[in-house]
């Protein structure tokens, strides 16, 4: 009998759990719908750590989480269960877009944009609390336009400022989303720092392949992180129109594959005590699963 390859049992089981958890939307009768809802944000975490070793937490993103959000969370894993928490937009923000969720803030410049004071007693004190489970801390940098910063090595300069100011000790991890700013000035301030440079696939960014190969972009020896969000070329709607409802493998992207086997060999050949955070949504393919299978088919022999 032959053993079942690794990626096999990765995809059986999260497909297990994405049914049980009704993962592709509830029921549309109302009273199995609020059932399933209510259950499903109940359960969803724990069932899904039963297969996966760590997770994205965007929320933290819209708002400073308090403590009993992160201990909530926590119970619900295993104790080498790691949260990648993405910071605050009140400290990533240069300025506030015009959208309704920023209120009588929307179109203004952020006072508190690279706040390290803020950042440490509104993200950092609440994160203490469950800090053996936190695998990475996220700074992610939407696009800057002339308007923000006439040049790349203004960001820099701030950028280094910022992350000095920082207490250590902590996984920090920075994602751009300027490609022309990915220079060896920006990866040796990161480097400095023993911040790592996420490698993310996004509209405008070069494929994570192409980021793995600019020199010095490994800036922390013992961390790495890819994000594989977009296929690089696309726009965000247009892949949300094409791929929806999730359900199934829609376009292949080899390169997107083949990034994440490299990343894991990586990994694997760097030892114990490396970490390599590798995170999937469905709009790089159509459905996150497959493609996670298909990264670590090469880690099955």
């Amino acid at each position: 009998m032959t053993a079942p390859r690794h990626s096999d049992v990765i995809t059986r089981a999260a497909s297990t759990k994405a049914s049980r958890s009704c993962a592709f939307g509830p029921p549309q009768n109302c009273r199995t719908r609020k059932f399933a809802e209510t259950r499903f944000k109940r359960d969803c975490l724990a069932e899904y750590a039963e297969v996966f070793k760590t997770v994205c937490v965007d929320a933290a993103y819209y708002t400073f989480p308090s403590q009993q959000y992160l201990e909530s969370m926590v119970n619900q894993t295993p104790d080498d269960f790691l949260f990648r928490l993405k910071v605050t937009d009140t400290i990533t923000i240069r300025k506030f877009p015009n959208l309704d969720r920023f209120g009588a803030q929307a179109g203004k410049a952020n006072q508190n944009f690279f706040n390290a004071d803020l950042f440490a007693r509104a993200f950092l004190k609440p994160c203490e609390a469950v800090r053996s489970s936190i695998g990475l801390l996220m700074f992610e940098f939407s696009r800057f336009w002339p308007t923000d910063y006439e040049h790349g090595r203004d960001f820099i300069a701030d950028l280094d400022k910022f992350l000095g100011q920082l207490p250590t000790g902590w996984p920090y991890a920075v994602e751009m989303r300027n490609r022309n700013w990915l220079k060896p000035e920006y990866f040796e301030c990161l480097a400095r720092h023993q911040v790592t440079h996420v490698y993310n696939s996004w509209e405008a960014m070069p494929a994570v392949g192409e980021q793995m190969a600019l020199p010095g972009s490994r800036t922390n020896p013992d961390l790495v992180a890819a994000r594989f969000l977009l296929k690089p070329g696309g726009k965000y709607e247009q892949a949300v129109k094409a791929f929806e409802p999730y359900d199934r493998i829609k376009e292949e992207n080899p390169e997107a594959r083949a990034a994440g086997r490299a990343l894991i060999a990586e990994g694997q050949a760097a030892g114990p005590k490396h970490r390599t955070f590798i995170y999937v949504n469905n709009r790089p393919e159509g459905n996150a699963i497959p493609t996670i299978a298909a990264m670590i088919e090469a880690d099955a022999g």
